[in-house]
């Protein structure tokens, strides 16, 4: 059993790696010469994503309870052939109709093969002693999805264009994760507490003040992670400096995971974590004051990148640690929801908001909502 739980951390970990990659990073990307090609505005094109993360929102109940009743193989599989699938439709479209249909089938996707599928097939085969230690691998190498995916997709986009560069990615996704989902993934039995305890838990304070924190968190996240690339451009960087810089995300994510881990030997998660998010906070502030300098804008992006992934480590940590792990999905799809609305919704919030008020005041709005989400994690903590 442990082998084969080996097996299954270190191809999640690559098939993670890969799906951020080219289902979510690589849109920054994409949106410039999107935007040009398709005649629309940034916020037209970047309301497809938005699309695509509340489909993976509004699924993620539903994907949750069957994670919980039959396990991963067969869901991630079939997630990881639409993806493929999804992404090869997508270098075809001609309009913002057809793009966001395509969107669409991408967010089905995600929410069958990303964090939250792959979190709950670890935490269904790992006792606690060593959930940790499979969630921290997993998410360590998927941290670098940015960092490897960025920098290519804008190589590719520049060398070849958007259309065969995405031709490029899917086809690679789907040889990659289709076989790993398939050959090394099991599914596993679990006895499951009654419907009441999942309703019970679902009710609890401390349950809407994880939704809060990381509600609130993941918007955050999810605006710099679109809008970096335009926002550098805009500070008046080259689009190749730009898709670097935000590259730096990815390997930076990977440094605030292995430090907080680290904490966490001597200080409860939820506070480690809301410190983070409140350096990130700063970090937001700071970028539209020093980030038209190279310096500046690698120096602010570095500070904001330490907390970028300790939310994903952080949010399930907490889940499995108070709650029966036999309706972990369950209740992180249920979690996943109000989080997720606010994946989508941030980018375009923001995107709408620069163009009338300017990348500054979007900036405000992502330090304002990391210091929100680190005192609800305070309040989290003294519910323990």
């Amino acid at each position: 059993m442990i082998a084969r739980a080996g097996q299954m951390v270190a191809a999640l970990a690559v098939t993670q790696t890969a799906g951020y990659g080219v289902l979510y990073y690589a849109y920054s990307v994409f949106l410039p010469p999107m935007r040009v090609e398709l005649r629309a505005s940034i916020t037209q094109v970047a309301g497809a994503l938005t699309l695509a993360v509340l489909v993976s929102g509004l699924v993620a109940p539903l994907v949750g309870r069957m994670l919980d009743a039959r396990g991963g193989r067969g869901l991630m599989t079939v997630g990881s052939l639409l993806g493929a699938a999804a992404l090869l439709a997508w270098s075809q479209v001609t309009t913002l109709v057809q793009l966001y249909l395509v969107l669409a089938v991408v967010g089905l996707s995600s929410a069958m093969v990303l964090y939250e599928a792959a979190f709950a097939v670890v935490v269904a085969w790992h006792p606690v002693e060593s959930r940790a230690r499979a969630l921290l691998a997993v998410t360590i190498v998927a941290g670098f999805a940015s960092s490897i995916f960025l920098p290519l997709t804008g190589l590719l986009v520049d060398r070849y264009g958007w259309r065969t560069a995405l031709v490029v990615l899917g086809v690679g996704y789907g040889l990659l994760a289709v076989p790993l989902h398939w050959l090394t993934l099991r599914n596993r039995t679990a006895t499951r507490p009654s419907a009441g305890y999942v309703r019970g838990a679902i009710r609890e304070r401390p349950f809407w003040l994880l939704a809060a924190a990381f509600l609130t968190h993941t918007g955050a996240v999810a605006v710099v992670g679109v809008l970096l690339v335009t926002y550098l451009i805009a500070l008046g960087h080259s689009p190749l400096f730009a898709a670097a810089v935000a590259g730096l995300l990815g390997v930076l994510s990977v440094t605030g995971r292995l430090v907080t881990t680290g904490l966490q030997t001597r200080w409860p998660t939820a506070l480690v974590a809301a410190a983070v998010f409140g350096l990130q906070g700063l970090a937001a502030a700071l970028l539209p004051l020093v980030g038209r300098t190279v310096p500046g804008a690698i120096g602010a992006v570095v500070l904001f990148g330490l907390g970028f992934g300790v939310g994903t480590l952080a949010r399930p940590a907490l889940l499995a640690d108070r709650y029966d792990t036999a309706v972990y999905a369950t209740l992180s799809g249920a979690l996943a929801l109000p989080i997720t609305v606010a994946k989508a919704f941030a980018p375009l919030a923001a995107a709408a908001l620069a163009q009338v008020a300017g990348y500054p005041l979007v900036m405000g709005g992502v330090c304002a909502a990391c210091l929100a989400s680190a005192c609800c994690l305070v309040g989290y903590e003294r519910t323990v």
